[in-house]
């Protein structure tokens, strides 16, 4: 069973790999072929990027990836450090670096290294000092014990094969009282067999969703408190642009997720 996890986490990899080298959006959680900037940009905007979002990062780092905009549920204040899983080409930590100003950090942690490469490049060629991009798997996090304010994410924990542990290790690294604000993919119904067997489905964020109530008992194993689970508004415009006439949009949905680490 490992071996087999090892051989799709890996296909996960080498997919986006692959949509880093493009620099483009597409052939991961985003419409099904890889696509130009300019369609990276109105696939942003439906998931609730705005303008000036937008042209306020580099522009490689858009790459139409992601299923909402946790940066708009995150509540972000000077000072935070704050930890993005699945960091990608960067886009979601440089919006986070603007709201937490100087005084603030924020850390990507993705486990491919051409998305590491491209982060890391765009923050050099933007001066950016308050971000830093760490290669790893969000299942074991290189970060120490406590010492997060807020976590974000945006589409990638569907893709876990272990998801009760990057939620436990969420809880690891984030201060008391600390929060999680995720935007991602969740089953709202049964998943059919040849979607869940397709890998396709798998690095599309489709086949890999977990019931939404098996998701509140991990976030509730893991320590979680305060724990909101709410459908995007365009939850299935969104779905539907990704495999347009497949009816995915039946069974899985876009979710804003937010809890808490227990200040007790």
């Amino acid at each position: 069973m490992i071996k087999d996890k090892e051989k799709l986490r890996e296909k996960i990899r080498i997919n986006y790999s692959r949509v880093a080298r493009k620099g483009s959006a597409g052939c991961g959680c985003s419409p099904g072929c890889c696509a130009s900037a300019v369609d990276a940009k109105a696939v942003a905007k439906k998931l609730g990027y705005s303008r000036d979002d937008l042209q306020n990062t580099p522009g490689s780092a858009n790459m139409g990836l992601g299923c909402g905009n946790p940066i708009a549920i995150a509540s972000l204040r000077k000072g935070d450090v704050v930890l993005d899983l699945g960091s990608g080409g960067g886009f979601d930590c440089f919006l986070a670096r603007r709201q937490v100003g100087d005084s603030g950090y924020v850390i990507g942690v993705d486990m491919t290294p051409d998305m590491i490469k491209l982060a890391r490049k765009n923050a050099r060629k933007s001066g950016y000092k308050n971000v830093q991009f760490r290669l790893g798997e969000i299942e074991h996090l290189p970060v120490a014990d406590g010492t997060i304010d807020v976590i974000i994410s945006n589409c990638v924990i569907n893709l876990a094969l272990d998801k009760q542990q990057v939620l436990n290790d969420a809880y690891r690294v984030l201060k008391t009282g600390g929060r999680l604000a995720i935007s991602d993919i969740v089953a709202t119904a049964k998943i059919p067999e040849s979607v869940k067997n397709d890998i396709k489905g798998l690095t599309g964020c489709i086949a890999g969703a977990e019931y939404v109530e098996n998701i509140k008992k991990m976030l509730i194993n893991a320590g979680f408190k305060n724990i909101s689970m709410t459908p995007k508004d365009n939850s299935k415009e969104i779905i539907k642009s990704w495999v347009p006439g497949k009816k995915a949009e039946e069974y899985v949905a876009s979710y804003i997720i937010e809890a808490r680490k227990s200040k007790s």
